[in-house]
């Protein structure tokens, strides 16, 4: 499994995480985003459906009654029902079942010090127990480069 980290400094998440979603939905894969909070849930909700006037991602959230047949789902637990390959923890979510995944995307805020110190920290935690790290710096164009 890769975890990969994505440090947001010039945009927030709720504006890069429909362009992160959509280059993973892409490549045909599921997406588990996990949030930490019922109120962070229902604000990724609202952007997925609105972010782009033209488009949107199909998801839907813990409170759907058809979640196995969703692309992209919304959850503040450790469910998985659509069998995703991708777990996306955003703002310090944590999960005890990464290793259900191909792959774990971290996003956190850069601009916040704690954010940055606890990102840190589970960058060192999971260095420390031998997974395979990448870390991307969102570019002012809200772009990504590989810094590691």
């Amino acid at each position: 499994m890769e975890i990969s980290f994505y440090h947001l400094t010039a945009q927030s998440l709720n504006i890069a995480l429909p362009k992160l979603l959509s280059k993973v939905r892409s490549a045909n894969m599921k997406v588990v985003v996990k949030v930490r909070n019922l109120e962070d849930m229902n604000d990724i909700d609202q952007v997925l459906w609105t972010y782009e006037a033209e488009s949107f991602l199909a998801h839907d959230t813990l409170k759907s009654k058809y979640q196995k047949d969703q692309p992209i789902y919304i959850t503040t637990d450790e469910e998985n029902p659509a069998i995703a390959d991708v777990l996306v923890l955003t703002d310090g979510s944590t999960s005890e079942d990464m290793e259900s995944y191909k792959r774990v995307l971290e996003i956190f805020d850069g601009n916040n010090s704690s954010a940055l110190d606890a990102a840190r920290e589970r960058w060192s935690k999971y260095k420390n127990d031998g997974y395979v790290i990448s870390y991307f710096q969102q570019t002012e164009s809200g772009g990504w480069v590989k810094k590691g």
